[in-house]
This record gives C-alpha cells, sequence and structure tokens, in this order.
C-alpha cells in the first residue's frame, strides 16, 4: 500500500486547502482510509476516517462542520477539504490505511505540512 499525501501549505486563519491523497495498491473494500494529524510536540490525532463497506465518514469534533472528507474510488484519491481553518489545525496531516475506523492506523504516507498562521 502506498498512500501519497499533497496539498498542504500556508494559510492564513479563515482559510481553506484541500489535501489530496492518491493509493496506490489499495483494497479499497478491504482497508478504510482515513487522515490523522500531528502537530509538533502534540501526540497524533484522528481527523477523519472513512468506512470501507459504504463510504461512512467519522470526524474528530475539533473538525466537524469544517472539514470534508470525499473520495474517487476510479481515480484512487481520497480529498479532504479543509475550510475555516486556525492557527490550531497546524500541523503535519497524513493519509493512512485502517484495518477499521474504530482503530489505529495500519499503514501511511509520507505527511504534508499543513500551517495556518497570519
Amino acid at each position: 500500500v502506498q498512500l501519497q499525501a499533497s496539498g498542504g501549505g500556508l494559510v492564513q486563519p479563515g482559510g481553506s486547502l484541500r489535501l489530496s491523497c492518491v493509493a496506490s495498491g489499495f483494497t479499497w473494500d478491504y482497508y478504510s482510509i482515513g487522515w490523522f494529524r500531528q502537530a509538533p510536540g502534540k501526540e497524533r490525532e484522528g481527523v477523519s476516517c472513512m468506512r470501507s463497506s459504504d463510504g461512512r465518514t467519522y470526524d474528530a469534533d475539533s473538525v466537524k462542520g469544517r472539514f470534508t472528507f470525499s473520495r474517487d474510488i476510479r481515480r484512487r484519491t481520497v480529498y479532504l477539504q479543509m475550510n475555516s481553518l486556525q492557527p490550531e489545525d497546524t500541523a503535519v496531516y497524513y493519509c493512512a490505511a485502517y484495518g477499521s475506523c474504530n482503530g489505529p492506523p495500519v499503514e501511511w504516507g509520507q505527511g504534508t505540512l499543513v500551517t495556518v498562521s497570519s
């Protein structure tokens, strides 16, 4: 499984970014897929996870109503649309494969840095 995330960058508070992740060697019926982030000096935090069986998404309370997770299976790509970004959203964001959305990530690729600052 290879998961390649992109789309990070510097954005002002209140701004938006869209992250993309291309999944290679990924079995959509077997793995769930999602995003987690890690800020400097902080523990890993799950952001959003999409269940493999039906595409239902589970979002962290900290991002509900601001982040939207979607997928394009034909393009083997998932997206994380991030709106109303705040400085506390600053972190490296990782695209990851999950055995289930209840558990920890089992595979992940190189992250993409999101910096929210004025």
